[in-house]
């Protein structure tokens, strides 16, 4: 099989390959050559420690080749619940969110921040839920990055799930067991009060 774009976004170009994804960083003109070598370099290595961090706690592709500026991972066929989450009844919803909110609580145990956690950086394969895309992803504890994360996905499930978003996120939240889960919600408040006053 011969390799196949399958998405190309600011960052990065994403081809299917057999069984696997690869990901290539793209070369900015812009930016000054050895400054652009160098965060394509980082990102590249960023993500792939971030895929094996969390590969110990929830379901994510495993890594199978890291080279300078891409890499090669394992890819994932299913459902992208972007997609296909709007088709299930209402209590496979329920189940399928929860499972997406037990994790993301595993992740920020770990201290991994996604940065990009929407409906359609989950994949659904068989009854498991894998997360993908780490590009935006870094370490962190604080709990404003937590919020964060929770804010996104949040703002994912009311632009794509709007029919039941409130439901969903009020199971996601149920599920949601991190240690610091009172003080993070906590400061879910402040991020999304902020967000109400800029407009």
């Amino acid at each position: 099989m011969e390799r196949k774009l399958i998405a190309q976004g600011a960052e990065a170009k994403i081809y299917l390959e057999k069984n696997k994804i690869i990901k290539e960083r793209i070369s900015k003109a812009y930016r000054i050559k050895e400054l652009d070598e160098k965060l394509r370099k980082q990102r590249t290595k960023r993500e792939a420690s971030l895929l094996e961090k969390a590969q110990k706690s929830i379901n994510v592709p495993k890594v199978l080749k890291q080279d300078i500026f891409s890499l090669e991972i394992e890819y994932i066929k299913g459902e992208r619940l972007s997609e296909t989450l709007n088709k299930y009844d209402k209590k496979k919803q329920v189940q399928i969110i929860k499972e997406i909110g037990k994790q993301i609580g595993k992740l920020h145990d770990l201290g991994i921040i996604h940065g990009d956690l929407t409906t359609s950086n989950t994949i659904l394969k068989g009854n498991k839920v894998y997360f993908i895309d780490f590009g935006l992803g870094f370490i962190s504890l604080r709990l404003e990055d937590k919020a964060v994360d929770l804010h996104l996905i949040k703002q994912a499930l009311e632009a794509k799930h709007f029919q039941n978003s409130d439901l969903l996120f009020n199971e996601l939240i149920k599920a949601y067991k991190p240690q610091e889960k009172i003080r993070i919600l906590e400061q879910l408040k402040k991020v999304e009060s902020r967000g109400r006053y800029k407009h």
